[in-house]
């Protein structure tokens, strides 16, 4: 028996784990990462890829904030896509395939070199709890490690099972155990904990693949970083991935195997991702289809292994082997890894506040798959938030709390704590009422005044994207000045760039309001085109989009007076006259912190929302009157 003591104790080193940990450290704390293996810090446990819609967006406010994740993915890059670039910059997203050893290496050496953090290669049992406060872990040799907080980041391991056909395996991946204990602690604590579900597909041997009878998809000739911290060029070679079909030959294998799916047979009971089905899902639920399309995926350079993307499933090993042959290219194919399914516990993340601190047991933090989310940038975005939240909680700060307007981060966890889930959650752009605000392209505008308040940012970085922010002031006020005029050699210059001529003098910024103009065509007009993308990009965006954006900034205007608008956690809402019962249980289990956060609870009607504006003003004015009696 030992122990040790420490400021926060982050359990699991997961994309949640590593980020908490970082910011916690990068704010001054002293931190112990419990894992069960230091060489998976980081891991990508199923597709080997950051970003892609909405995604993106999670991983470029992460690195604002400055976290690693964008950072990793730049570094470890084989296959870089801008997802619906021709569509508008609302719903644009950045996707880098990554070489997943490289990117778990990239994080580990980031980890551990950090002075403020120590790893511990164990499992953590239990919390230690002292009248409803988290004080500590027990880890499996029976020591404790006592802190000041605790932040939860276990992932698909808390009583995690994994099922190809009949068989259970404990475990939240393969290769790694279980986490057995906790979850039973915090149900034993009144937490309700839910049971859900993931997948993930077979790994294939590359030369067993006859490659002839794929299509080659190749990623984008331009690179854009996630981070500002990376070069402007991609670090590693570019791959290309492969595109393949199923057929009803398949279909017809997986129909017949039914019967064997643990999915199907009822041996599983979570819930699986809606938008990620397994292929037994995809073969029942839209039988009309004849086919179905997946990626064949190099999981990097030092590695034979093929992630076979879109054929998550949980068949027995034989019947995986014998539809997978159906497959073009995959006739001979060899098996690295079979898919599976993962059932694991997770908590109802309406017993969270937004801060990510647990109700009812105070200092302790939960990040990641345990809020019943899904994908490596939503455990991203969360662990940064819990990691700074549990630092402030340590040095007496005030929480950190991002707006549904200030990141896709503040919407997903206004989404988990105000909504909850039934299913693992997944970010998409549809999500953001604001999204037209939440671009990628306008990340540092949004977010580098809280970094850079929060003290998330070193010297050399909050240099670099101060100077961005300051370039692309400097170029908006440059084409509002320069203005043109109707002559002979400049309607000949309109003319060459494809545009109409003009009638008066107009700025440069006017006619950059064209759809037909792009801002490097402005270079005929004495512009100075050398600003990077980074730069010039998000001015033609405000610009070109100027009207749309003035328009959904008067309705974040309104939605602040709504958020401002706030509501002591004691209301009593069954004395609230004109409150439904259903509405009193939602308001008393949701507990929320403002009129904008009732408004956004699924059954929360606006007459019941004009109630509580009555009773708040009611008991303002009583205590205004009290106070000067």
């Amino acid at each position: 028996m030992g122990s040790k003591h420490t400021d926060i104790i982050v359990v699991g080193g997961g994309h949640a784990g590593v980020e908490a940990a970082a910011a916690s450290a990068r704010l001054g704390c002293n931190v112990i990462l419990v894992t069960t293996r230091r060489d998976r810090l980081g891991f990508m446990s199923c597709n080997p890829s950051i970003g892609g819609l909405a995604k993106g967006n999670i991983v470029r406010e992460v690195d604002v904030l400055g976290g690693i994740m964008g950072m990793a993915a730049d570094q470890t890059c084989v296959q870089f896509k801008r997802l619906n670039s021709r569509k508008g910059p609302a719903v644009r997203g950045s996707r880098a395939q990554c070489d997943k050893d490289l990117y778990c290496d990239t994080i580990r050496d980031v980890i551990t070199k950090h002075n403020n953090i120590s790893i511990v290669e164990s499992e953590a049992k239990s919390l230690v709890i002292e009248n409803d406060m988290v004080c500590g872990v027990v880890l499996e040799d029976g020591s404790t490690i006592s802190s000041t907080v605790v932040i939860l980041t276990t992932g698909t391991f808390m009583r995690g099972v994994m099922h190809i056909g009949t068989k259970r395996i404990e475990g939240g991946r393969v290769g790694d155990k279980a986490t057995v204990g906790i979850s039973d602690q915090l149900a034993a604590q009144g937490f309700n904990v839910l049971r859900l579900k993931t997948g993930t597909p077979p790994r294939l041997k590359r030369d067993s693949i006859d490659w002839s009878k794929t299509t080659p998809q190749f990623g984008d000739k331009d690179f854009f970083p996630f981070s500002q911290r990376s070069q402007k060029a991609f670090y590693l070679p570019q791959v290309a991935c492969y595109l393949s079909y199923t057929n009803e030959r398949t279909h017809d294998i997986i129909r017949a195997n039914l019967h064997l799916s643990p999915m199907f047979t009822g041996q599983i009971e979570g819930q699986g991702p809606r938008y990620c089905p397994s292929i037994e899902d995809k073969v029942t639920r839209f039988a009309e289809k004849i086919s179905h399309q997946t990626f064949l995926e190099p999981e990097g350079a030092r590695t034979d292994s093929i992630y076979l993307q879109g054929i998550s499933t949980s068949l027995p090993e034989g019947v995986q082997e014998q539809f997978l042959r159906t497959i073009p290219g995959l006739e001979s194919v060899e098996i690295l890894r079979h898919g599976y399914a993962v059932e694991y516990d997770c908590i109802e993340p309406t017993q969270i506040w937004p801060t990510l601190e647990a109700r009812g047991l105070n200092n302790l933090y939960l990040a990641g798959q345990i809020n019943g989310t899904s994908g490596y940038e939503e455990a991203a975005g969360q662990g940064l938030v819990a990691g700074v939240n549990a630092a402030h909680r340590a040095q007496g700060k005030e929480p950190l709390i991002l707006g549904r307007d200030e990141a896709y981060i503040g919407v997903l966890v206004d989404d988990l704590v105000t909504k909850g889930t039934r299913e693992p959650y997944r970010m998409f752009t549809s999500r953001a009422e604001h999204r037209l605000h939440l671009r990628e392209d306008n990340t540092i505008e949004r977010l580098f005044s809280r970094a850079d308040q929060l003290g998330l940012l070193d010297d050399e970085y909050k240099e670099r994207l101060s100077y961005i922010l300051e370039s692309r002031e400097k170029l908006r006020e440059q084409l509002t000045a320069k203005k043109i005029s109707p002559t002979y050699e400049t309607q000949k210059k309109l003319e060459k760039i494809g545009t109409p001529g003009i009638l008066k003098q107009i700025s440069l910024k006017e006619l950059l309001r064209r759809n037909e103009v792009e801002f490097r065509m402005l270079q005929e007009f004495g512009v100075d085109v050398e600003f990077g993308e980074d730069v010039f990009e998000a001015v033609e965006v405000d610009i070109k989009y100027e009207g749309y954006i003035e328009r959904q900034n008067e309705l974040i205007r309104i939605a602040r007076k709504l958020e401002n608008v706030k509501i002591p956690s004691d209301v009593p809402y069954q004395s609230i006259r004109g409150l439904s019962r259903e509405e009193v249980e939602k308001l008393t289990k949701i507990k929320p912190l403002s009129i904008g956060q009732a408004q956004r609870i699924s059954g929360v009607n606006p007459s019941a929302i004009q109630a509580i504006l009555v009773y708040l003003k009611l008991h303002k004015d009583a205590a205004h009157a009290n106070r000067h009696r």
